[in-house]
């Protein structure tokens, strides 16, 4: 049997992250746990396992805290993934419609800024830019204007997002 695989492995691997969720369960007291087994789907000889971040999105979308802590985990990594681009979206686009606490909103901001900072501003990054915006960056604009790269229009552009929606 061929298996395609669509998962990360070692901290991403499915039995990591499930291990991770059943974790923080119990630090949320969460009474009922999600399953958050992936999709598994075949044809013949083939089987296909699809990322189990699909069902941690759906957690964080339910208003899991547990899944919320995964993909806060899940943004603040720089590997790259399969279907790695929309599930960082997708995952930050979840995260934001969610209320969180303020630990897991301050290693957002974290996070944001010090991408600003390096430069390295990815597509799914105007997701992260909007889910900043939502939670705040006042703090870290004085962080930002000193440590930022001038040359680079991008970081500019969404330096600039951050300052104007701050005002509002």
């Amino acid at each position: 049997m061929i298996v395609i695989n669509y998962n990360g492995t070692g901290f991403w691997s499915v039995e990591q992250v499930l291990s991770r969720y059943a974790s923080y369960v119990k630090k949320y007291r969460i009474q009922a746990p999600r399953g958050l087994a992936p999709l598994v789907s075949g044809e013949g000889e083939k089987r296909w396992v699809y990322p189990v971040m699909d069902r941690v999105i759906e957690g964080i979308e339910a208003g899991d805290l547990a899944c919320a802590e995964i993909g806060i985990e899940f943004i603040e990594e720089d590997q790259s993934f399969d279907f790695g681009q929309i599930l960082k979206s997708n995952t930050a686009r979840a995260l934001r419609r969610i209320e969180l606490t303020e630990e897991q909103k301050e290693r957002i901001r974290k996070r944001v800024v010090a991408m600003l900072i390096a430069g390295y501003l990815p597509r799914e990054y105007r997701q992260y830019a909007k889910l900043a915006r939502k939670i705040g960056l006042r703090e870290w604009f004085d962080e930002m204007k000193s440590n930022m790269p001038t040359d680079n229009p991008w970081v500019i552009r969404y330096y600039q997002y951050f300052e104007e929606h701050a005002r509002h």
